[in-house]
C-alpha cells in the first residue's frame, strides 16, 4: 500500500531555476519604452532621415510611424536612373539627325524625360486621374494600381513624385535630386549653373571654364580643352580684363553663347516639370531641384512659389518646359584664373542673367553678390574673382 502512493517520476513538476526574474521583471522588459518618446521626438528623427525611400520603410514599420511620417516637413527625393516614354522615344528620333552641342541636350529636354525615383509601394496610396504631361519624373517601387502614370521598365512601375510625395501634409522643405546633369559636356570642361524661378525665371548664373587644373603631383593630367581657348596662357593674360580679339574669331563666344542657351533650357525644363507638385504643397517654403553632378540648381523660396500658384506660367509652344523671357546678360571672362587653392580655372567665364522687364522694375545690385552667392566654393571665390573684371553687356530674346 505504502509503495502505491510513491509519485511518479515522469510527473514530477521541477522547481523554477533561482537565476528567472521575478514577475515584476519580466512585466518591465514587456514594456516597449519606444512607445514612450514623444511625437516631437519621433518627427525630429525623420526629419533628420528626410530621404523619401527611408522614409517610406519607415511608414510600414508600425501604425504610429504610419501617422507620423506624412507630417515630416523636410524631404528629399533621388533620383536612380532616367528613362524615356513613348514620346521622348518619337522626339529623339526625329532629332537624330541633328549635330553639333545641341543635339544631346534636346533628346533629353524636348524628348520628355521620366525620373525613376526607387521608394516603396506601400507609401503609394490609391489611384489618381489627375493629368499627366508626358515629360514627367516617375517613382518605382509600386504595383500598377497605385499610381496614375505607369511607365514599366525592367518589371519595375514607376509613379511621378506628385504621386510619391501626396500623403505628405506638412512639407516645407523639398529637395530633388536627379542622378546627373542634361548637359553633356566634354571631360574637364566645367559648367554650373543656378537659376531661381516664380512663375517665370528671375536670375540665373553661369560659370564654366574651358578646362580646369588642379594642383598636385598630377598637374595637367586628364585635362582636356575645347580647343576653343587655345589662346589661353598661363602668364595671366590681360590685366585689364579686356577679352582678347582671338575670342570673337575661334569659336570662343559661339561657345559661351551655347553654354548659356543650354542651361537656360536646361533650368526651364526642370521649372515647367514642378508645376503639379507646386499646385499640391501649399506648405512649401522652399524647394530645390538639383542633380548629383552638381551640375546645375533651380530654386524657388516661398513667394516665388506663391507666385507661380497665383500666376500661370508661359509654356513654350516648342516644348515641355517654360518659356524664358527676353534676358538681360552681363559676362566676365578670364583667360587664366588661378584661384587661392591652386585650382587653375582657363576660359573661366561667368554670366549674370535676368529678365528685360526685371531690370527695369529692380534695383540692379552694383555690388555682384547675388552673384558670387551662387555657387559653393571654391566656385564662389571664382566668381568673385571674376565680377572684379570688365563687365560686357549682352541681350538675349525669349524662347
Amino acid at each position: 500500500m505504502a509503495s502505491s502512493m510513491r509519485p511518479d517520476p515522469s510527473t514530477r513538476i521541477w522547481p523554477e531555476p533561482q537565476n528567472s526574474p521575478p514577475p515584476v521583471m519580466m512585466m518591465a522588459e514587456a514594456i516597449d519604452h519606444f512607445d514612450r518618446l514623444p511625437d516631437s521626438l519621433l518627427l525630429l528623427v525623420f526629419n533628420k532621415i528626410g530621404d523619401v525611400k527611408a522614409l517610406g520603410r519607415c511608414c510600414v514599420v508600425s501604425r504610429r510611424f504610419h501617422t507620423l511620417v506624412p507630417q515630416v516637413e523636410n524631404v528629399v527625393v533621388r533620383v536612380d536612373c532616367v528613362i524615356s516614354d513613348d514620346e521622348s522615344s518619337s522626339a529623339a528620333g526625329s532629332l537624330e539627325k541633328s549635330r553639333g552641342p545641341f543635339s544631346h541636350l534636346f533628346r533629353l529636354v524636348f524628348g520628355g524625360i521620366v525620373k525613376p525615383l526607387q521608394a516603396l509601394g506601400q507609401f503609394l496610396g490609391p489611384k489618381r486621374s489627375a493629368p499627366t504631361t508626358s515629360s514627367s519624373l516617375a517613382v518605382g517601387g509600386g504595383s500598377e494600381e497605385d499610381g496614375d502614370v505607369d511607365h514599366q521598365t525592367g518589371g519595375v512601375t514607376h509613379h511621378s513624385p506628385t504621386q510619391v510625395l501626396k500623403n505628405f501634409n506638412e512639407i516645407r522643405f523639398l529637395r530633388i535630386e536627379l542622378p546627373s546633369g542634361e548637359l553633356g559636356i566634354e571631360d574637364g570642361v566645367l559648367l554650373k549653373w543656378r537659376a531661381d524661378f516664380g512663375s517665370t525665371l528671375d536670375n540665373c548664373v553661369i560659370l564654366g571654364a574651358a578646362s580646369v587644373i588642379c594642383p598636385g603631383p598630377t598637374k595637367g593630367s586628364g585635362v582636356q580643352d575645347s580647343g576653343n581657348d587655345a589662346f589661353c596662357v598661363s602668364n595671366g593674360g590681360d590685366d585689364n580684363g579686356s577679352i582678347p580679339e582671338s575670342f570673337y574669331t575661334n569659336g570662343g563666344l559661339k561657345l559661351r553663347v551655347v553654354w548659356t542657351i543650354s542651361s537656360l533650357i536646361a533650368a526651364s525644363a526642370r521649372h515647367y516639370l514642378l508645376q503639379p507638385i507646386i499646385a499640391e504643397h501649399k506648405t512649401l517654403d522652399s524647394l530645390v531641384l538639383t542633380d548629383a553632378d552638381g551640375q546645375g540648381v533651380l530654386c524657388m523660396n516661398r513667394d516665388q512659389l506663391e507666385e507661380l500658384r497665383v500666376k500661370p506660367l508661359s509654356a513654350s509652344s516648342a516644348s515641355k518646359r517654360t518659356l524664358v523671357p527676353a534676358l538681360n546678360m552681363r559676362l566676365w571672362y578670364a583667360p587664366h584664373l588661378e584661384l587661392p587653392d591652386g585650382i587653375v580655372l582657363k576660359g573661366a567665364t561667368l554670366v549674370a542673367i535676368r529678365p528685360s522687364e526685371q531690370s527695369v522694375t529692380k534695383k540692379e545690385v552694383s555690388d555682384g553678390s547675388w552673384v558670387s552667392a551662387a555657387f559653393e566654393e571654391p566656385y564662389g571665390t571664382a566668381a568673385k574673382m571674376l565680377v572684379k573684371r570688365r563687365t560686357y553687356c549682352l541681350e538675349m530674346n525669349s524662347f
